[in-house]
């Protein structure tokens, strides 16, 4: 356990969820089509992650296109320009390029010309709760009013087309969210955050350590890595303590709060979690099924899909772990404009 992660957080300014936005690419891929020469089968990868299907980029896309897509519908969304931003974060473990900047590639597209640009690169699944994070503190400066914080992810770019264990969980998605002042007693309450330093899940070659050569593309160790009993364990062990601790700091008993919003990575590693919460698995919205893993956009992807149904006063917890192992969780009481 990270000792940062049993302080009480406190924001002197409270900040809260303003907009957001989703991006999805249109080609969606299949099962049949993805199990095209792996050693596996649709019965296979349904049982096993509850994935039927995963939308990919076109191959003239890039992450910053995705971001771009779902920043612009989160700025409608808010009724501000981007000359309102005063930061944009990426979070994204699959960058345009290793330079320049991913987010200042979004910034200059939205055209938010007095934004900071902020990466937050090597978070995985968990970039968008630490992105929030990030974004929640920068908005303590009273200069600050308007954050976009994106989670974005080519993940099939990623990922080897040769391996069975990898291949057919990730997809592609962008998700957006405005963070903006709210009156007292909204917005982020609290937070849990924590991390364990495994290679179980990675990509071990393409820096400084290893950087790309022949050796590397002939082991092909410049694609992602996984060890799924790895995974399982940080999963199933890291994130129910992590939901009960940011409900005990937020003040908020489980069975209260209104709506948990859980990275999409495996359907049972989701069933798993609310189990030991003791918190009826239909009470998570689950799109894994129809979009994969979408790793730093995964949380964005199920806020967005149920902001329809969130109401003012309504408790939300957000919680994620990516490869690192990082994990950490928010808890967030929703304010709805002049209510």
């Amino acid at each position: 356990m990270n000792p940062k992660s049993l302080r009480q957080p406190s924001l002197t300014r409270p900040v809260g969820i303003v907009s957001v936005g989703l991006h999805i690419p249109p080609r969606v891929v299949t099962n049949a089509e993805l199990i095209e020469g792996l050693d596996t089968t649709d019965e296979w990868i349904r049982a096993r992650t509850g994935i039927a299907e995963r939308h990919f980029a076109d191959s003239d896309s890039a992450t910053s296109d995705l971001a771009v897509a779902a920043a612009r519908q989160a700025l409608d969304a808010a009724g501000i320009a981007a000359s309102d931003l005063d930061a944009v974060l990426v979070a994204t473990f699959s960058p345009d390029q290793p330079l320049p900047s991913t987010a200042l590639t979004v910034k200059q597209a939205l055209g938010a010309d007095h934004a900071l640009p902020f990466d937050i690169a090597q978070a995985a699944c968990a970039g968008g709760i630490y992105a929030l994070l990030v974004a929640a503190h920068l908005l303590q400066n009273p200069a600050f009013s308007h954050v976009m914080v994106v989670g974005a992810d080519c993940g099939s770019r990623m990922t080897d087309p040769q391996d069975r264990t990898t291949r057919v969980f990730f997809g592609d998605a962008a998700g957006a969210v405005v963070l903006g002042g709210v009156p007292e007693g909204f917005g982020l309450l609290a937070w849990d955050t924590g991390d364990d330093l495994s290679h179980a899940v990675g990509i071990p070659a393409g820096g400084s350590r290893r950087p790309f050569s022949e050796a590397v593309l002939h082991d092909r160790s410049h694609y992602l890595q996984m060890n799924g009993k790895g995974a399982w364990n940080a999963a199933t062990g890291r994130l129910p303590h992590s939901i009960r601790e940011v409900a005990a700091r937020a003040a908020v008993p489980l069975h209260e709060v209104d709506h948990f919003l859980l990275h999409q990575a495996n359907i049972n590693i989701l069933a798993d979690v609310m189990k030991q919460l003791d918190i009826p698995i239909e009470r998570v919205p689950v799109n894994v099924d129809r979009l994969g893993n979408t790793a730093s956009a995964s949380i964005f992807t199920v806020l967005h899909e149920r902001m329809a149904e969130v109401e003012h006063g309504d408790h939300l917890i957000l919680s994620a772990i990516g490869a690192g192992y990082i994990w950490g969780s928010l808890c967030f009481r929703h304010y709805v404009g002049g209510k």
